[in-house]
């Protein structure tokens, strides 16, 4: 489980398939201390742009993940190229503050990134959210878009509209982020349950 606050941000250093198939070892440079305060353990759980993978293998300043066929071809993950940037995030701890949402690092769905304007002092960006997700996308509710947990100010169909501030942008991929690029978006927990209960009633 995460909250949707980036810690860190991370570039990938190689991509690699694994075996005969169609799965891919990913490695992912970030700083040291990302890895070292404390230290991350084999097998912990990163939220990398959203979506949650297993370390497999940890170095003084890289990590290397293995995301499956079904991960790539269901995330923006599959889009990855070296260079790209990742934003990172550890798993929760019992006592860790909870500054963003509840994320569980299970991607919903790919989203597009569309527009980005300034708004005072902050630039809202525009996102198409796939057909199935946008009836659960609410104003003011939460949604996690590459792993950053935002809060909705518009909804206008199948798009919505966040405003990032200067500091998200400098610590997030949205730094970099371009209109038609592919996002990671996870709705929040309690709209899909919420959803799920309507549709059994």
């Amino acid at each position: 489980m995460f909250t949707g606050i980036v810690t860190a941000l991370g570039h990938v250093r190689s991509i690699d398939p694994i075996g005969q198939g169609r799965d891919m070892r990913l490695l992912i440079d970030t700083p040291a201390a990302f890895l070292t305060e404390p230290p991350v353990a084999l097998g912990a759980s990163i939220a990398c742009s959203g979506c949650c993978l297993t370390a497999v293998e940890i170095g003084a300043d890289w990590f290397a993940v293995d995301a499956s066929a079904e991960t790539l071809a269901h995330s923006k993950l599959g889009h990855w190229i070296v260079g790209s940037r990742v934003n990172l995030e550890r798993s929760l701890r019992v006592g860790d503050e909870l500054g963003g949402h509840l994320v569980s690092g299970h991607v919903d769905g790919v989203g597009t990134a569309l527009s980005a304007a300034p708004e005072n002092a902050s630039v809202r960006w525009v996102f198409r959210a796939p057909i199935e997700l946008s009836r659960l996308i609410a104003v003011k509710g939460s949604v996690a878009v590459d792993g950053v947990s935002l809060t909705v100010n518009e909804v206008r169909g199948d798009t919505f509209g966040v405003n990032i501030i200067p500091h998200t942008a400098s610590v997030t991929g949205f730094g970099t982020l371009k209109p038609n690029d592919p996002v990671n978006i996870e709705i929040d927990t309690l709209a899909r349950y919420v959803a799920r209960l309507a549709e059994t009633a």
